[in-house]
């Protein structure tokens, strides 16, 4: 395969707009637990709503990355990061139960932290077996993402952020059962609720490798990564 596509104006939109949904629609649907029981397992301390939308954010740089090369990946990251938090900024100073800017500062860091990281890892399995680029490199940025997101979204070491804003403390800092399963397990409700989102991520993750498989059967993938 020798087809070297740059990657244009049009491709550069479209992606990053697409980025930029994800991690909007992320963020929000990241303040509501999942409020459901499967068997004694509490899912609402465990899981989210976000861990269902933001793998799609691995899928569209692992697509640009495949296609148009590091480069670009790291273009539609940086913007894509930057359309996502000045969107949901202006929706927070409209209403602020539409975010916090804990959950902003949180999710702009573990997003371009990971992001980034994927890209990179990506580009140094590229010339391998198709599926193992996009799994390898969304499991490592996905854990890494989960790790500080919730770390700084959620843990009381960073109450000082809701402080500094003059917003009530956000912190998730109190014990539960962990994974909500009964007994004497217990853990900080970030904690759970962020093993529980990986959990799912890596379960997206996995089904996402068939989208993924079906669009680079459409768009033939750059093999050298030097379109961009």
């Amino acid at each position: 395969m020798t087809d070297t596509r740059s990657f244009s104006v049009g491709h550069h939109a479209i992606a990053i707009l697409a980025m930029a949904l994800v991690v909007v629609a992320s963020n929000y649907l990241v303040q509501f637990p999942v409020e459901h029981f499967i068997g004694n397992v509490n899912l609402a301390d465990t899981l989210t709503w976000g861990a269902f939308t933001y793998p799609i954010a691995f899928l569209v740089t692992d697509l640009t990355n495949r296609r148009f090369g590091p480069a670009a990946a790291r273009k539609v990251v940086v913007s894509g990061f930057t359309l996502a938090i000045i969107v949901p900024m202006l929706f927070w100073m409209a209403d602020e139960a539409f975010t916090t800017p804990r959950i902003l500062i949180a999710s702009g860091t573990a997003f371009l932290v990971a992001q980034l990281l994927d890209v990179t890892i990506f580009d140094r399995l590229r010339r391998q077996t198709w599926w193992k680029a996009p799994i390898v490199s969304s499991l490592i940025g996905s854990m890494i993402d989960t790790i500080l997101f919730f770390g700084i979204a959620f843990a009381a070491s960073f109450a000082f952020i809701d402080a500094f804003f003059g917003m009530e403390d956000g912190s998730l800092a109190f014990p539960v059962p962990f994974l909500g399963i009964g007994g004497e397990t217990q853990t900080l409700l970030w904690v759970s609720l962020a093993v529980g989102d990986f959990l799912v991520k890596m379960l997206v993750a996995v089904a996402l490798l068939a989208p993924y498989r079906i669009i680079l059967g459409i768009f033939q993938p750059t093999p050298n990564g030097s379109a961009a």
